[in-house]
């Protein structure tokens, strides 16, 4: 079912699913060792030391030459975006790591574009890539972006050069020293931080057919992004016995090279953007600052199988982009991780959800 078709989808409240209710009336436990605190961007229990770390963001190879992928089953928060207009719209994925020192490889790592400088900043993290066109200048100046450009350990896996370049443990630290960047929040980012936490979590996993009333809710267990990213063909499916969704591309089920995870979140939001392309060579800054104004939905946001239209917006360089749903509240997202896909205006209504 396309997007245009799914208003009529939203009328109907969404049938509750009392296992699942039941799995969740107790709140999340983990065992952890020593002193800990909830972690701004995914809502659960991480040690205490890292509380002031700041996170990094990498640009991760999503062409299928790159893959398998190294470490991305361990971020907290993965953007996938248009790297470039041309080559069917190729994407490239950011990851985002607050404890980034627990992941051995991450990678393979490439080029950078000014969005995901743009982003990166709302979370105060050192972007880890390798250079990239000269419209990344203007925005890696700017006083809250540090960045770390190329550099990094090059593993021999039987592939071209730029496949190569892979971040492993004890590099970023290494890097952040040598560069004089703050491994902590800077000064700058905490005088001007809205709130401590990025996102605005449920204190227990909740249920949208619980918080909304079935009003507005709809089910919701494939998301084919296949007519915004037709290189990638990205999809999102819903896995019952995890309850979460699992990244696919390329027609198979995304697994990680180290350890054979799949690639799967708890919370996925979907962002109608626009983009400017600034050359023929199909390089590209998505509208991510400001607000787009409509009577339609802007956005999707899907949990536990369920989905709800939202808007967002964003007031600045660093300010967080926020997201509300139709009572014009800001949305709590249940803790785990989160998938971000910037979905081009002049696909989002072929964008497809079943």
């Amino acid at each position: 079912m396309k997007v245009k078709n799914l208003a009529k989808k939203f009328l109907c409240i969404a049938s509750a699913v009392a296992m699942a209710v039941a799995l969740m009336a107790e709140p999340i436990q983990v065992q952890a060792a020593g002193e800990v605190y909830t972690s701004e961007l995914t809502g659960l229990p991480i040690s205490a030391s890292l509380k002031d770390q700041r996170p990094i963001a990498v640009m991760v190879d999503n062409e299928k030459v790159a893959l398998k992928h190294f470490g991305t089953a361990e971020a907290d928060i993965v953007y996938e975006m248009m790297n470039s207009t041309a080559n069917d719209r190729i994407t490239r994925l950011m990851c985002i790591y607050k404890d980034y020192n627990s992941v051995p490889t991450i990678g393979s790592i490439r080029s950078i574009r000014p969005t995901n400088v743009i982003l990166a900043g709302e979370y105060n993290a050192i972007c880890v890539h390798d250079g990239g066109p000269y419209y990344i200048n203007e925005w890696l100046a700017k006083p809250w972006s540090d960045n770390l450009s190329a550099g990094f350990a090059r593993i021999p896996n039987g592939k071209k050069r730029e496949f190569t370049e892979y971040v492993t443990t004890g590099e970023v630290n290494n890097r952040i020293a040598a560069a004089g960047y703050s491994k902590n929040y800077t000064p700058l980012y905490l005088s001007t931080r809205e709130r401590e936490s990025h996102f605005l979590f449920n204190p227990v996993e909740t249920l949208l057919s619980t918080t909304y009333g079935g009003v507005g809710v709809a089910s919701a267990t494939q998301i084919n992004l296949t007519p915004a990213f037709p290189h990638n063909k990205s999809m999102l499916k819903y896995n019952a016995n995890t309850m979460t969704y699992d990244y696919y591309e390329y027609g198979s089920l995304h697994t990680d090279g180290e350890d054979g995870q799949a690639l799967t979140f708890k919370n996925v939001i979907l962002q109608e953007t626009s983009f400017s392309q600034l050359d023929a060579h199909g390089y590209l800054i998505y509208n991510a600052i400001g607000y787009m104004p409509s009577t339609t939905a802007t956005g999707y946001y899907f949990t536990d199988g369920q989905v709800i239209p939202i808007t967002w917006y964003k007031n600045g360089e660093t300010a967080i982009t926020k997201y509300y749903d139709y009572t014009g509240q800001e949305i709590k997202l249940n803790p785990g991780k989160t998938y971000i896909g910037l979905i081009p205006s002049d696909a989002w209504t072929a964008i497809g959800i079943g």
